[in-house]
């Protein structure tokens, strides 16, 4: 295997804090690789490093010299004053620049500037580029080419760099959380694109069913060392609990070795020490490996919420639209204690209006939103934290509360409570600053479940969090006695924890579905099929006369009349014409010989004549199972 990259003893502190130390790891042409490490043990500031937007305090970093390198980082570095057209296309090749251009004067029906384009596209070899680019830019619902990037979301910037990174054919590529602000639809597209994709791929992400169906080697970082996994994050979860046993046994056998040899060292007479020095040596070895134990510190969730009373939320008839746009119409809904239900849809339909709705921070256009008087908020928004310059980690729960009560009468003071989620007593007076993203979305989550909570919402809370939290944070909510309402595009979080989904399907509509999300998507899969099939049905039963029923007589199975047959025959022409005029259209396309006009109009043709080949494919193959 081609090396494409190869890193050597890296290490990086942050003030005062090891990052890591000693890293050393290759990457070879063709792997898709998964980086996974606890928050705060500097994952982002590694693959920055790798990129060379950051520098190690030791170590070397070295590519192939021949390939080209693209990074998405958490938050991508964009030109504010930049179109998004011209910061997708900012690339210097020339390739770049003239399909820009050229969708620029699309965009803008520039014909005289269409006119010196066209050859120039030909001459590149550019169309069937800029017909991926298209499918790219589609996929992640880009259409605001106009929009300048400093107007622009901070989910609307992550599909900005995405797109950015992905059109300029990197040969390796460095993605961090790529699927972060990615409704699902996007990610599982984002998830089919890299797996086929032959681009070598290094990447942090917290998205169980992404990691496990696009990499295929998984390297881990923690406080004993770097361990490379051949396989899916399936193959991982299995080799790493064999490998911790392992090492765990090699240390008890040690312990149980140690115990025998401090008796001896406890014993052995002064006088003979000079003779047994190979002994004490090989004591001191045993003292030292019996001490490396991987002993996982874990955060575990025990936090009980207040009593719900019977009456929680009921919403009746509630609608809300903004410009004449329908986010939620008519919705009615009774919420029962206990039920745990997701929300999912495509960014911008109304998913984070509706919890506004509920919460109170929106009023409905009609209808009515009726809360239990017992019902106890806890809204973690996509928003994240918000925190004071100069503030420290400890200041953000005091300003909350000095003590945390958990339930049946146990206390926290703030400093007990901030250990329980594995802040360390140093990085409670640290600044919240200097917290990775995933240790800040850690603390805002402790300050939603201190207020003890009984009807919790989460808004994206897998987002920044590593997946140890994740695994923590997916069993304490399994276990929640009150209600729980979730928006989230990692499937794994959504199919571990619910047990009904809101589907938000445009125009205000709603779907209520009993069952996690992978059942919801396997259901409207089976209803799109047997649409499909109806669709199928009806157009075989328009194309024929209606067969005459018989009484006492079982049924046949019917073949080709004289007339279908040579209906099929006919077909078989066509289709034959058909391709020979799409090809003869996509050489003209290609030929460089065109004007705007002529372009523009056969460009139009080849549509038509691929969806007639598409319908005339579907006529011919349902005569073909008749025959």
């Amino acid at each position: 295997m081609v090396s494409y990259l190869q890193v050597d003893n890296l290490s990086k502190r942050f003030g005062e804090q090891l990052l890591f130390e000693g890293i050393s790891f290759g990457v070879g042409q063709g792997q898709k690789v998964a980086l996974i490490a606890r928050n705060g043990m500097g994952k982002s500031t590694l693959l920055r490093i790798i990129a060379g937007k950051d520098t190690a305090e030791e170590g070397t970093v070295v590519f192939r010299n021949d390939i080209r390198v693209g990074i998405l980082e958490q938050d991508p570095e964009l030109e504010d004053g930049n179109t998004v057209l011209e910061e997708v296309f900012q690339a210097d090749s020339p390739l770049s620049v003239v399909i820009r251009e050229y969708e620029e004067a699309v965009a803008h029906g520039d014909s005289a500037a269409l006119e010196r384009l066209v050859p120039e596209m030909d001459a590149q070899g550019a169309w069937g580029y800029e017909a991926e680019v298209k499918q790219i830019l589609g996929e992640l619902k880009i259409d605001y080419f106009d929009k300048k990037v400093g107007l622009l979301s901070g989910g609307q910037r992550k599909r900005v760099g995405l797109a950015k990174v992905l059109i300029s054919h990197p040969d390796f590529l460095i993605l961090d959380e790529p699927t972060n602000h990615l409704d699902i639809e996007m990610t599982e597209w984002l998830e089919g694109y890299l797996g086929k994709s032959k681009v070598t791929l290094l990447m942090v992400t917290h998205d169980r069913y992404f990691l496990d169906r696009v990499c295929n080697q998984i390297i881990e970082i923690d406080g004993n060392g770097l361990f490379a996994y051949d396989g899916n994050y399936a193959y991982y979860l299995e080799k790493r609990a064999a490998r911790i046993e392992q090492h765990n046994a090699a240390v008890d056998k040690a312990r149980n070795l140690l115990r025998t040899e401090q008796e001896w060292m406890r014993r052995m007479p002064q006088a003979r020490g000079h003779k047994a020095q190979y002994r004490i040596d090989n004591y001191y070895r045993l003292k030292e490996a019996a001490s490396q134990g991987i002993e996982e510190k874990k955060m575990e969730l025990d936090i009980r919420g207040k009593r719900l009373g019977k009456k929680i939320l009921e919403l009746e008839g509630v609608s809300k639209q903004f410009d004449g746009e329908w986010f939620l119409k008519d919705f009615s809904y009774k919420f029962v204690r206990g039920e745990k239900i997701g929300i999912v849809g495509r960014n911008g339909v109304g998913k984070s209006t509706f919890l506004n709705l509920i919460t109170g921070e929106l009023a409905p256009d009609s209808g009515s939103i009726s809360v239990g008087e017992t019902v106890v908020y806890g809204y973690y928004k996509q928003s994240g934290i918000t925190f004071k310059p100069g503030e420290r980690v400890i200041d953000v729960v005091k300003n909350i509360s000095e003590r945390i009560d958990l339930g049946n009468g146990r206390v926290m003071s703030a400093g007990q409570f901030l250990e329980y989620f594995l802040f360390t007593d140093k990085q409670q007076y640290s600044l919240v600053e200097k917290l990775s993203g995933g240790e800040r979305r850690r603390l805002y989550l402790l300050t939603v479940l201190m207020r003890n909570p009984n009807f919790l919402i989460l808004d994206e809370p897998t987002n920044d969090l590593d997946i140890v939290t994740l695994n923590v944070l997916e069993e304490y909510l399994k276990g929640f006695r009150g209600c729980l309402l979730i928006v989230s595009h990692d499937r794994f979080f959504m199919d571990k924890v619910v047990d009904r989904i809101f589907a938000f399907e445009g125009e205000g509509k709603v779907k209520d579905f009993p069952g996690n999300y992978t059942q919801y998507k396997n259901k409207k899969e089976e209803e799109k099929e047997a649409q499909e099939k109806v669709a199928r049905e009806q157009r075989k039963s328009e194309s024929k006369p209606a067969p005459k029923v018989q009484a006492d007589k079982p049924e046949q199975k019917r073949h080709l009349t004289f007339k279908e047959r040579q209906e099929m025959q006919q077909l078989e022409k066509e289709l034959e014409v058909l391709n020979a005029e799409k090809a003869a259209l996509e050489e003209s396309l290609n030929s460089g010989m065109l004007k705007p006009d002529e372009l523009v109009g056969k460009s139009q043709r080849l549509g038509e004549v691929i969806d007639l080949l598409d319908e005339k494919e579907m006529r011919w193959l349902e005569l073909s199972e008749l025959a």
